[in-house]
């Protein structure tokens, strides 16, 4: 057995074996997957600006909190609209010539999961207050601020965004707080987060360990009843964020609930376009998105938020049932803007 005792044989050996194995194991079935995988019809490669906000994302090790896969779990249904797929991902490529790009599906929920935080919390400016101070918006928030992100200016010039911070926290007199380059690129890389609608004729994946539906006992023997939906899920998904678990808001940056006039009046065309499609015309607070449309709330969401708000916070407004609203949602959702 010379070839034991010939060293240059034995490791070239290991090496041509090491090799062999490396290209059929690891590289041919990667080709082949990416053969047999394709994205979404509808799905939209990332701009330019988004590219540099993942590589951001990456250097600063938000992977190590956020996750970016929606489990086919009923627990996670308010983190997208659908679990992810596997085409999801298909159109992930190398950042650069030398380094290569994770999925960024993550492992752990330090905090919640980004797949479609493009369509759950697109407003920039909730993004951009978000990313300077999470303490700002959510008093619970461990994650760091990234307050090196944005810079002090006594005068802000064309083209700079500023952002809207509350007195406590707003910038010392005379200085405006403005994002830097960085700040709109990693901003617009959360923002181009949203899950790719399927076809009409493809079936999404159902969530498993579904809520069962609760019955009731009436006359006759015992009935299942409509699920409601919860509207304080909703709020606490889609708008807590923005207008705070009591409902104050955040005084110079979004405004309060409690005691609004908008909640509280019987016109609700107003009230339901704003949640909707948004609202844009209160120079004092920042720009509201369209969070129902970006949904896809019908008229049972709409009402469910409608009558957590109208019944919450020393709030006491005429509640209201989805079909009575249905004909103004319809005609909103024919307005979004």
């Amino acid at each position: 057995m010379h070839f034991f005792d010939n060293h240059k044989k034995l490791f070239l050996t290991a090496t041509l074996f090491f090799v062999l194995l490396t290209i059929f194991v690891a590289i041919l079935p990667a080709f082949h997957n990416q053969l047999i995988n394709a994205p979404l019809p509808q799905a939209k490669p990332l701009s330019a600006e988004a590219l540099k906000g993942k590589a951001l994302y990456v250097a600063h090790g938000c992977v190590s909190c956020h996750t970016q896969q929606v489990r086919n779990v009923e627990m996670d249904k308010v983190f997208g609209q659908r679990p992810s797929l596997a085409a999801d991902y298909a159109d992930i490529h190398r950042m650069d010539f030398w380094r290569n790009t994770a999925t960024l599906m993550g492992t752990e929920r330090t905090g919640p999961d980004l797949s479609d935080i493009g369509t759950r919390q697109p407003s920039q400016d909730w993004n951009l207050v978000h990313l300077y101070n999470p303490r700002i918006v959510v008093k619970e928030s461990v994650m760091p601020a990234y307050p090196f992100l944005f810079t002090l200016k006594d005068k802000a010039e064309e083209g700079d965004v500023t952002i809207k911070l509350p007195e406590a926290f707003a910038a010392p007199a005379g200085k405006q707080v403005v994002a830097t380059e960085e700040a709109m690129q990693l901003i617009a890389y959360l923002q181009s987060l949203k899950q790719t609608p399927l076809a009409e004729e493809t079936p999404a994946p159902d969530f498993l360990y579904k809520k069962k539906l609760a019955a009731a006992n009436a006359e006759g023997g015992a009935a299942a009843e409509e699920e409601e939906l919860d509207g304080e899920a909703l709020y606490v998904a889609h708008c807590q964020a923005c207008h705070q678990a009591d409902g104050n808001g955040l005084p110079g940056a979004f405004p309060p609930l409690r005691g609004s006039k908008v909640v509280m009046d019987d016109d609700l065309n107003l009230y339901i376009d704003i949640i909707m499609n948004g609202y844009d015309s209160r120079p004092e607070y920042g720009v509201m998105t369209a969070v129902g449309a970006n949904a896809g709330f019908t008229e049972k969401e709409v009402a469910a938020i409608i009558n957590y708000e109208r019944s919450h916070w020393g709030n006491q407004g005429k509640m209201v049932k989805a079909a009575d609203i249905k004909d103004i949602v319809d005609f909103v959702k024919g307005q979004a803007k």
